[in-house]
Order: structure tokens, then C-alpha cells, then sequence
């Protein structure tokens, strides 16, 4: 594996047969593709390699996102004390695996507000209110810095501290309880992305904690099909998009075909 970021701007030139009128340009707003890359720590490949045996079952971009962002997490489990699968599991739920339109105009994976201590640059961006001020950074390691600087400065957070520092459930609970999101879900969404991708390896390698393989439960499940979409799954089984979503540790409503998706 190398690393092998593209980036690819698509235009579609619109134009009328036989007409008079003027051509239309459409640019679509251009998306990163991330891809599985080989990190300078041994272990970490490791843990790649076994989530991309089991690709067929997961997001794949998830995985991309995880080999770029995980040694990051580390670095800064290891300065800030922050459980790294915590970090990364925000990183993946709040940026939609790098590819929000708040991350692409910013490079903010964490949905952090300017605030009043903030005086770098910025974005408005459409959340719980209208055209919300959010921090913008030159690259996205310093989202990761700020992140940890946000939770380590502000004393709401202090109590989170006092958690064992791989304890990712408490944090996700914790997290909610002092007010980083208002999603009711949120604990849950960040818990199940962390189980789904072994994320909490991550805070075991900086720990030094030997890796213990679980097996995975094997519930229901349907198996992708060419034409499927994720609101026809749902109906199908009578669940909704939303639940299919956080079962799968999805933060889109794209699917692929022999993708095979937990339906409980």
C-alpha cells in the first residue's frame, strides 16, 4: 500500500442540441477520494489488514479514513489524553469520513464552533442555527491538535479525565452529558462506530495493551444487490435509514454492491 490521495473535481457541461440558448456549466462540489494507505507504525498496518479482510461488511471509506487519521489519534492520545478510538469515531461521524462539506471548506473533522477564544480563520456553515461560525484550518492535523485543545481547556470536560483513559463508552456518554453535541443518539452512533471498527485497538497500541480478537455476533443481515438503496432496505425490513446507519457504522446514505449490512 502506498499513499494515494486524489482529488477529483468533476464539471458537467450542459448543452442544448440545435438550441440558441447559452451553455450551462454545473460544477459539483469536488470530493476527496481517500484510499487505504501504509502508516510508519507496523501495528497499525496490521489492524488495517485485518479490516480490510472484512471490507465486504464495512465501509470502505471508513477504513481509508482510519489509515490516514489513526496514528494522528494516537499522537494525540498520547499528549492530551483522549482515548484515540474516541477521536477517530467523532472524526468519522462529525466529518462524514472527510467529505462534509464542512471539512472540505475548512478542514474541520470535529464540528468545533469559533467561540470566543477563537481569533483564526473561519466558516459559516448551516447547523443548529443559520450560517454557525466554525474554525478553519491550513491542513487537517490541526483540527486534530485543536480538538484535544478544545475538550483539555474548558473545565465542562474536566470530569472526563478522571475516566480510565481507554474507556471509550464513558467518554461517548460523557461527551453528550457535557454538551458537545445535542444529538440524543450521539453516545450510541459514536460507541457503535468504535465496536464496528475495532477502533479501540488503537488505545490499546498506545497503551501497550495486548489485542485481544472477539468474535464478532452475527445477527441479521442482507447482502447489497444491484439497484438496492438504503431507504428500500429500510422499508423492506421495516426499520428506518437512520437505524440501518448506525447498526453499520454508515455516515452516508451510500451503499455498495455485496456490501453485506447488520439489520440488528
Amino acid at each position: 500500500m502506498r499513499i494515494t490521495l486524489g482529488i477529483i473535481a468533476c464539471s458537467i457541461l450542459m448543452i442544448g442540441c440545435g438550441s440558441s440558448k447559452k451553455t450551462t456549466v454545473h460544477k459539483s462540489t469536488p470530493k476527496p477520494i481517500l484510499k487505504v494507505v501504509e502508516t510508519d507504525n507496523k501495528a497499525v498496518n496490521k489492524e488495517l489488514v485485518k479490516l480490510e479482510k472484512r471490507k465486504s461488511s464495512l465501509d470502505t471509506r471508513t477504513i481509508a479514513y482510519i489509515s490516514h487519521y489513526a496514528p494522528v489519534a494516537m499522537d494525540e492520545m498520547k499528549k492530551h489524553k483522549i482515548p484515540a478510538s474516541i477521536t477517530l469515531a467523532q472524526g468519522i461521524l462529525e466529518s462524514g469520513n472527510g467529505v462534509s462539506n464542512l471539512a472540505l471548506k475548512s478542514n474541520n473533522h470535529f464540528g468545533v464552533k469559533c467561540h470566543d477564544r477563537w481569533h483564526g480563520e473561519s466558516v459559516r456553515h448551516d447547523d443548529d442555527e443559520k450560517q454557525e461560525c466554525f474554525r478553519k484550518y491550513k491542513k487537517v492535523e490541526s483540527s486534530y491538535r485543536d480538538h484535544s485543545l478544545f475538550l483539555t481547556s474548558r473545565s465542562r470536560y474536566d470530569f472526563l479525565f478522571d475516566l480510565k483513559i481507554d474507556d471509550y463508552k464513558g467518554w461517548a456518554k460523557g461527551l453528550k452529558k457535557a454538551g458537545y453535541a445535542t444529538d440524543k443518539k450521539y453516545p450510541n452512533k459514536l460507541i457503535r462506530i468504535v465496536e464496528t471498527y475495532d477502533l479501540d485497538h488503537y488505545d490499546k497500541l498506545v497503551l501497550n495493551k495486548k489485542i485481544k480478537e472477539t468474535k464478532k455476533r452475527h445477527g441479521k443481515a442482507y447482502r447489497v444487490r444491484k439497484g438496492d438503496t438504503l431507504y428500500a432496505i429500510a422499508k423492506r425490513y421495516r426499520m428506518s435509514v437512520e437505524e440501518i446507519k448506525e447498526l453499520n457504522g454508515l455516515t452516508s446514505n451510500d451503499i455498495s454492491i455485496n456490501q453485506v449490512l447488520k439489520l440488528e
